[in-house]
């Protein structure tokens, strides 16, 4: 099993170990263009980065279907799940300053609930929630939201109440979960005092110059001065601009959006720290969130699928995202000190094929390189 996340659980066809002996394209847009074209998604973007420096990316296609408006390389692209990777690491800003540990009970943050949870659901741990072991069920319900109201940091507040009083799961096997997202956002939200949202920029984006990060949608209302998102039929969405994503509630585990420069800049800040270089924080947080491959198989860290790959030169880390409008992947190879990322303006499985064809041709494209 690798963890394909994107809101639910699927395989990725292709990273099955394989020799690679194809010869470098000239240009990265010469890879991309006929993979777009094959599946006929509006655009794509990708990049090859390193511990060192991102070292090529390419964008190709349009900003919605039906206009000839090209995206380029500048463009923000929406990250969906792949918005988890950047809450557990803001959690781990907190472990570093010693006002969390991952072993901490989740009810030691909520004390007014302790009465009012089931017993398994007193024991489970930070750890438990950012690895998805927590047993809680995927999504509010459509009832919970419906109670919901306030800014979004009230709304997770509100939300933890419904979280940990209705487990779906038996805590200590692994199950997906936006919710676990959401609640650790809100336990962050307390201990910084400040929204979610705050903590990101201050913590996270300011210190890693990712200028572009921001929250929700991408573009300005009616303006196609951003990718616009695209259903996975490939029709353009309604609307666009920061309301049209997932619930603003839902910020700690799906919301960001940012440039390929922009996400360049985490992710080479989490090769460099998971492979013992100087990164933003100590090693050993990214260290937690980047484990070794169960032998069993593949497993889950905190926001990374981990697994084993030949090319990659043993473990390798992915995570996939969307908020079915949009779709994107990234990989990294710690071994070999690279990673390569895809973004995708539509959701669904075929945009999901694509940024998997997309990502197989530039792994191939990097690891031909002399």
């Amino acid at each position: 099993m690798i963890i394909r996340i994107v809101g639910a659980i699927s395989m990725a066809f292709f990273f099955a170990s394989k020799a690679f002996s194809a010869t470098p394209a000239p240009t990265l847009t010469s890879v991309l263009d006929p993979i777009r074209v094959k599946y006929n998604v509006p655009a794509l973007a990708g990049a090859i980065f390193t511990t060192d420096k991102l070292i090529e990316m390419a964008a190709v296609g349009v900003r919605k279907a039906g206009t000839t408006i090209p995206v380029t390389t500048d463009d923000l692209w929406h990250l969906g799940s792949d918005t988890k990777m950047m809450t557990a690491l803001l959690a781990g800003t907190y472990v570093v300053e010693k006002k969390l540990s991952w072993d901490d009970k989740v009810i030691s943050y909520f004390p007014e609930l302790a009465e009012k949870v089931p017993p398994a659901m007193k024991e489970i741990t930070i750890r438990q929630v950012l690895w998805h072991q927590a047993g809680l069920s995927e999504n509010l319900s459509l009832v919970s939201r419906f109670f919901l109201s306030g800014s979004p940091s009230q709304q997770r507040q509100m939300a933890v109440a419904s979280i940990l009083e209705s487990p779906a799961y038996t805590p200590g096997t692994f199950h997906y979960a936006n919710n676990d997202y959401i609640l650790i956002g809100a336990i962050l939200e307390k201990i910084g005092d400040k929204p979610w949202e705050d903590l990101m920029r201050e913590r996270i984006f300011v210190p890693l110059h990712m200028d572009s990060a921001g929250f929700g949608g991408t573009g300005t209302v009616g303006q196609i001065d951003q990718p616009w998102p695209h259903f996975a039929s490939g029709i353009p969405a309604p609307s666009n601009g920061p309301d049209t994503d997932n619930p603003a509630y839902m910020g700690p585990c799906g919301n960001v959006h940012l440039s390929m420069q922009d996400w360049a800049k985490f992710l080479i800040d989490q090769l460099r720290g998971g492979t013992g270089m100087k990164a933003l924080l100590p090693n050993e947080i990214y260290e937690a969130m980047q484990p070794e491959a169960p032998a069993s198989g593949d497993g889950y860290g905190f926001g990374w699928g981990v697994c084993t790959r030949d090319w990659a030169g043993g473990k390798a880390l992915e995570h996939a995202g969307s908020n079915g409008m949009n779709y994107c992947v990234a990989w990294l190879a710690p071994g070999k000190k690279f990673g390569i990322l895809v973004c995708c303006n539509q959701g669904g499985d075929t945009a999901a094929k694509a940024c998997d064809e997309a990502a197989y041709a530039m792994i191939q494209r990097y690891l031909a390189k002399p």
